[in-house]
Order: C-alpha cells, then structure tokens, then sequence
C-alpha cells in the first residue's frame, strides 16, 4: 500500500466525480462515474445493486482511478490523480456511504438515495498500490 499524502486525500475528498476502472472478462476496460471518499487509508465507493464493476472487481480486483484536481502547471494543464490498486467489496453499507458523500457531492441535508428502504449493496474499498498524475502527487 503507498501513503495517501494530505494532497492526495484533499484531491479525493474535493467533491468531484471519479472514474473507475475495471477489466471485463474478456480484458477490455469498463468505465464508472463515481462518487468518491477516504477512509482508513482506502479511496470508499458506494454502489447500490450489482453491477458490472462490482462483478468485475470479483473476477479480477485491480482498478485504476482518476479525478480532477485543484490547480494547473505553468502551461495550463489542469492537476489531476491516478490511483492504481486493488479493490475488494464489503456487503452492506452503500445507502450510509452514499449518504454521507451525498452531503459533498449534492448538498448539506440531501436524502440520498432518494427511496425509501434502499437496497444494502456494496462499498468497494479500493487499496492504492501507486499515484500518477500531474499534481504535488507526481514526480
């Protein structure tokens, strides 16, 4: 596992989407839009019903992320992190997640998700095994 630094967590916890990958089975990359948080080391996502990342990360547990950061280089390109590691999903707890990202990602008092008895789902706990980018991350 590599140090999450306080730019990196400031990064994952800003409030701005990532996207997830997975592989398939037949070794092709799939793509997610996800909301994103920090906890005990491990980058958190929230994901309500099963879906095709959370059967791939079944079958095969190594992702990439990526997520626009705050801040640009001196010729203008924007910061952003990659993250690359290993996930492994818990059972449960992806209504309690999405609520409290809810808070950053819509708004302070938001009830997310917006049904009643939601689903339990899984939270996928994603383990950084390296930092790319361009940022105070990279080298």
């Amino acid at each position: 596992m590599t140090a999450m630094t306080p730019e990196i967590v400031s990064a994952l916890t800003s409030g701005r989407v990532a996207h997830l990958t997975t592989i398939n089975s037949d070794g092709s990359p799939q793509m997610s839009v996800v909301w994103v948080g920090v906890e005990d080391d491990e980058i958190v996502i929230g994901h309500l019903m099963g879906g095709r990342k959370v059967q791939n990360i079944k079958r095969d547990p190594r992702v990439a992320l990526t997520i626009e950061a705050d801040g640009a280089n001196p010729v203008g390109m924007v910061h952003y992190l990659a993250v690359y590691g290993i996930a492994r999903l818990s059972d449960g707890g992806a209504p309690e997640l999405l609520q409290r990202l809810a808070e950053i990602y819509v708004a302070s008092g938001v009830k997310f998700p917006p049904m009643d008895n939601p689903p339990a789902g899984n939270v996928i706990h994603i383990t950084p095994e390296r930092f790319a980018g361009l940022g105070p991350w990279s080298d």
